[in-house]
Parts: C-alpha cells; sequence; structure tokens
C-alpha cells in the first residue's frame, strides 16, 4: 500500500464468521473497503459465511490469505486461543492487523505483540470500538480540555444476559479457548479501556472479587454461535471455573480511585455499559443502552443533557460522528468510526500522532489489568499493575 493512497483501494480479510466477524465486514464495505475474503473455522464454514455475506473468497487456512496478494489488512475476530499465533503469523507476512479483544491470552504474549508490532511498522490496533460512539470522544475532549477539573471518583457497571442460563454456551465460557477470566476478559477490559481513554487515567492497582454462581453448564455437542439464542437437546454437564461477574475496585496514577461491576448473568441487560465521572468541576455519565445522550452534572448551575449533534459537540466528538443529530447512533457505527480512523492511517502510511483507536500497547496494558484482577482475587489483597 503507497503512501497516501485512497481507502477504497484497501483490501481486507476477517478471520472468523460469528457474530462479530460478520460486524466487521459490514461496517469495512460501508467505510468502501474492499472485503476481499473470509477464512472460516474450516474451509466449509468460510465458504457458507463467505456466501452468506456476499464475499467472493473462503480461504482455507490463513497461509493461503496470506498469500493473497489483494489483501493489505487482517481482521482477528478467532476465538480468543488463536490471536496470539495468528497475529504473529500476520505481521510477520507484513500485513496491518486489527484484532478483537483481548490481545491475547497473556501477559506475555501481548507483550511479544506489541514489541513485533513496533518492529514492523505497521498500522495495529485492538478492536475497542466503544471509544467510538461519538458521546464517548466527546468526553475524551471535555477531559483533555479541563472540564471535569481534577478527576476524583470513576464508576459504573458492564452488565449483560446472555449468559444467564446454565443452557447457555460459548467457547468464552472455557478457560482454554477464553482465558482464565471471562467477564473480566471479555466485557470488564472495553469498560476499563473506555474509562482510562476518555480520562486520560491508567489503573495503578485493583482489589477484585471474582464469582462463578453457575458452576456446571450443559455444553452442547456441536458449535453455538455467539448471542445464538438456539438450545441443544445433545448436551453434557461441563465444570466452570471462568467468571460469570466481577466486583472491582480500582485506584489511578492521580489518585482518583474508581469500582465497575462486571456481569454476564444480569437479567435483562441486554449490553449494558455505564460509566460516569466525577470532577472538582463537573461530573458525566453514559450508557450504552442510550448512546446518543450525555448527562452532564454541575453544582452551581443547571444539569444538562448533551443529544449527539455534530453542530454541538466539540471537535473530538463531532469528528465521530456520521448522522445528523437525532438519527441515532448504535453498536455497528462505532465500528465504522473505529474503522475510518484505522483505515485511515493504513492509507497514510504511519499512525496519526494521537490515534483514538487502541493500540497493541493499549491491549497489552489491559493484559496486566487482567493479571492483577486474577492475582487480587486469589489473595485477597489489593495488587498493583505490573510493567
Amino acid at each position: 500500500m503507497r503512501e497516501g493512497s485512497d481507502i477504497g483501494a484497501i483490501g481486507a480479510a476477517v478471520i472468523g464468521t460469528g457474530f462479530i466477524g460478520t460486524v466487521h465486514a459490514q461496517a469495512l464495505r460501508r467505510l468502501g473497503v474492499n472485503v476481499v475474503g473470509l477464512l472460516g473455522s474450516s474451509p466449509e464454514r468460510g465458504r457458507t459465511a463467505a456466501d452468506a455475506i456476499g464475499v467472493a473468497k473462503a480461504y482455507a487456512d490463513l497461509d493461503e490469505l496470506l498469500r493473497d496478494p489483494a489483501v493489505q489488512v487482517v481482521h482477528v475476530t478467532s476465538p480468543n486461543q488463536f490471536h496470539h499465533q495468528q497475529v504473529k503469523q500476520i505481521l510477520a507476512a507484513g500485513r496491518h492487523v486489527v484484532c478483537e479483544k483481548p490481545l491475547t491470552m497473556t501477559s506475555a504474549e501481548s507483550a511479544e505483540l506489541v514489541e513485533l508490532a513496533q518492529a514492523g511498522n505497521l498500522i495495529t490496533a485492538v478492536n475497542y470500538n466503544i471509544r467510538f460512539y461519538p458521546l464517548n470522544q466527546h468526553a475524551r475532549g471535555m477531559a483533555a480540555t479541563g472540564a471535569f477539573g481534577d478527576i476524583r471518583l470513576i464508576s459504573g457497571h458492564y452488565m449483560q444476559d446472555w449468559l444467564l442460563h446454565d443452557t447457555d454456551w460459548n467457547w468464552r465460557l472455557e478457560a482454554d479457548k477464553g482465558g482464565h477470566l471471562r467477564a473480566v476478559g471479555d466485557i470488564g477490559t472495553h469498560w476499563i479501556d473506555l474509562t482510562s481513554y476518555i480520562t486520560g487515567l491508567k489503573v495503578t492497582s485493583v482489589m477484585a472479587e471474582l464469582s462463578t454462581f453457575l458452576k456446571t453448564r450443559q455444553q452442547p455437542l456441536g458449535p453455538v454461535e455467539t448471542f445464538s439464542k438456539e438450545r441443544s437437546t445433545n448436551t453434557k454437564p461441563t465444570e466452570i471455573t471462568t467468571d460469570d461477574t466481577a466486583l472491582l475496585l480500582l485506584r489511578y496514577e492521580n489518585g482518583a480511585r474508581g469500582s465497575v461491576v462486571i456481569s454476564q448473568v444480569s437479567a435483562g441487560r441486554k449490553n449494558s455499559l455505564q460509566w460516569q465521572i466525577d470532577g472538582s468541576k463537573s461530573s458525566a455519565a453514559w450508557n450504552s443502552e442510550t448512546p446518543d445522550h450525555l448527562w452532564i452534572g454541575h453544582r452551581d448551575e443547571p444539569n444538562q443533557i448533551l443529544q449527539r449533534d455534530a453542530a454541538l459537540m466539540n471537535a473530538r466528538g463531532a469528528a465521530a460522528a456520521a448522522l445528523p443529530g437525532g438519527h441515532v447512533e448504535g453498536f455497528a457505527d462505532s465500528f465504522f468510526a473505529l474503522f475510518r480512523e484505522i483505515y485511515a492511517a493504513v492509507a497514510a502510511g504511519h499512525a496519526p500522532s494521537e490515534a483514538g483507536y487502541a493500540s497493541f500497547a493499549d491491549g497489552h496494558y489491559e493484559m496486566l489489568v487482567c493479571d492483577a484482577v486474577l492475582e487480587s482475587a486469589r489473595q485477597g489483597r489489593w495488587v498493583d499493575i505490573r510493567h
């Protein structure tokens, strides 16, 4: 890819044919990127998925994908256990990478990928798409200009219900496929990444309590797609060791404190990420279930509700918005806004001086936080993030 080339000339391939892989492919097409092909867990599944969304190629394996000269960027949406080796192979082939979160299974693996990414001078990003809801970008702009004053408290939750029943199943439940932290690794890192990005503050230590309420689940004897409501009658009882919920207390580098509840077993919460940031001047709060509204709190003047409208937002927020005010932008739109920035960097031939997207270094930081969460839960004490 020559420097300054057009986004429409960039070819991409997607590894993974489940729910999130399809979201990637659809957002890329909306952006105008040529989705060259898909790689599934088997040639048959890849072909079926490619036909379903109208992609011409279904690769037999990663080697075939990387031999395709039409592919400059690879999106990795495979199960977590494959991220490390697949990304290593992709970087060695000189391709840019967008990897689903968490970046790897361990911090040792993520540290290696950070080094490889730096050495290869490639665009490498982790798909923390929630940063790119426009009002989260607006909140980042508020923090950067001191609108909150000194940030003192960061609180919230990330709750879902898709694993509420013992008949609910997904590969993330298995520690050898998704990692020893499930709810924290899957959605908890989203919350920590987002609030750290908005405030510009890193977590320095954690106190964690993890709970597994469904210690035995009914595992289907065939594949199940993420968020599927189908219930298999051909199952086997399987012991579960990964976390259903987590309670986290957080300390930040400026002395601020934080707390977050993480749950994948909260009935009625389909995908609710909520944060509140309290500073010495003002506060703000946002919930992903109402993504076009930002609450802004004051002590000595009326509170505000900012409805997403590029004409009323700061430069960061306006840049992430694609639709006029009153036309709700949601989950899929955040992928479009994220990929727009990533592919602008690919087309330019270098990363921006201040990237809004999460880098591999950011993904590695989340793995270090996960290490501390596990250690804290096991030892019952505060644990520092080790760099």
